[in-house]
């Protein structure tokens, strides 16, 4: 499995990745465009426009139109937004890759965008606002962010808020298009079983050769300024008490990101890590309990989110183990088979995840687009049995620091039941 790049005159790269497994493939469209990118005004455009593009083209001129031909390749699509980049997906039968990519092609470079269908669509972002609103363990995700990127656009939601769109219009999208969906801002990858008669860079060639712009992306740069910790409380009538607790990470570039990564996962990574061992097995005082990462090109956080019994004090008491673990870690308390097994987890994931066309597709269209490089998936595994107690421990010092924590809680509480972490 080694990946191709390509790259057609205006700027757009192509991968391609032959699995060399079953006759199907994932196509994958990426854009290095995402809620960063915008601003209190238009917040939440690049997740409407990734609603519109499934509302109807030039060549297929209604939603019906657009899904009755996917369902009839028998194909799986969708489309995500994040905070950096966009994705349009179809994962289909190989035979039917010149139908999925003339379909893609038309969805981002013929939309018709008519306002009858955007002002309909408002509607339906709205209630897609109101559902995360009535799930608290998403809704602490955002308050944790918010908290964090204050005041720059990191912060912001990826969907925007009522207000923002409900006054978006046709020039609104056509502005966003004009800035930031250009072929030099954007990858295609296809991953899967790729046919040896079919010359994947030429079909994708004819669709977007006449794609032109020079739309860069462009984002306000996170400058980290913490010097205290902070915590937010958001009071709501909850069944479930739930939080994020966090500190500063790296960015995607550290050379050291294997090693948070490792770090965490010895944290928090799995059913036997210490924090699901300590709070949820030996305590009783939560449901979930999970830490991770989250890297972005110019910062990153580190995270252990968690539902709990909304008691406050049970609550207190789960956030001081939590910490505890965290300085077990800084102080290097923990058996080196601890990190075996986080990195043999780690690693088997990532293979794991490999035998789908569409997690591949994705790892590899990412890697491109924010390291500037393809990697090919083993030279990460190896990099990972490189990671040692002594570098975990060290970077465990310099990222869990008391004046860098932030928590986020939501809940039937007020701010004064929750003091800043000390350690």
């Amino acid at each position: 499995m080694k990946p191709q790049l390509f790259t057609l005159k205006n700027g757009l790269r192509i991968i391609l990745v032959d699995t060399k497994t079953f006759p199907s493939l994932t196509t994958l469209l990426l854009v290095n465009a995402g809620s960063r990118y915008e601003n209190e005004v238009n917040n939440g455009v690049a997740h409407f426009f990734e609603h519109m593009a499934f509302k109807g083209s030039k060549k297929y001129p209604t939603a019906l139109d657009i899904s009755s031909l996917l369902d009839g390749l028998g194909s799986e699509h969708n489309a995500f937004t994040s905070k950096d980049h966009t994705g349009y997906w179809i994962k289909a039968p190989t035979k039917h890759f010149a139908t999925a990519i003339d379909i893609l092609s038309e969805m981002i470079l013929n939309p018709l965008l008519r306002e009858e269908e955007i002002n309909r669509e408002k509607g339906v972002i709205i209630e897609e606002i109101n559902m995360y609103e009535d799930q608290p363990q998403y809704k602490v995700w955002d308050l944790f962010e918010t908290m964090l990127y204050k005041g720059n656009p990191l912060g912001m939601e990826t969907t925007g808020t009522k207000g923002t769109v409900s006054k978006f219009t046709r020039q609104t999208f056509l502005d966003y298009m004009n800035n930031f969906y250009s072929p030099q801002n954007s990858i295609i990858v296809v991953a899967g079983g790729l046919s040896a008669k079919e010359n994947y860079q030429q079909i994708i060639e004819e669709k977007f050769a006449g794609w032109m712009g020079n739309g860069k992306n462009k984002y306000a740069k996170f400058t980290e300024s913490q010097s205290k910790s902070e915590v937010l409380v958001y009071p709501k009538h909850t069944e479930q008490a739930h939080l994020v607790l966090g500190f500063r990470g790296l960015n995607i570039n550290n050379p050291q990101k294997y090693i948070q990564t490792i770090l965490m996962a010895i944290l928090g990574g799995g059913m036997s890590s210490r924090l699901f061992y300590e709070v949820r097995e030996r305590r009783g005082l939560c449901y979930y309990i999970q830490s991770g990462t989250e890297t972005f090109d110019d910062t990153g956080y580190i995270f252990t989110r968690a539902g709990l019994n909304v008691d406050k004090n049970k609550i207190n008491e789960a956030i001081k183990v939590i910490i505890d673990q965290h300085l077990e870690l800084v102080s290097g308390k923990f058996e080196e088979k601890e990190l075996v097994k986080a990195k043999e987890m780690f690693k088997g994931r990532i293979i794991l995840s490999m035998e789908d066309s569409n997690n591949l597709a994705s790892f590899i269209g990412r890697k491109l687009m924010f390291e500037d490089k393809l990697i090919d998936p083993t030279k990460i595994l190896a990099e990972i049995d490189k990671v040692t107690k002594e570098q975990v421990v060290s970077l465990a010092t310099r990222l869990f620091t008391a004046g860098k924590s932030n928590l986020a809680v939501i809940g039937p509480f007020q701010k004064e039941d929750f003091k800043p972490i000390s350690f």
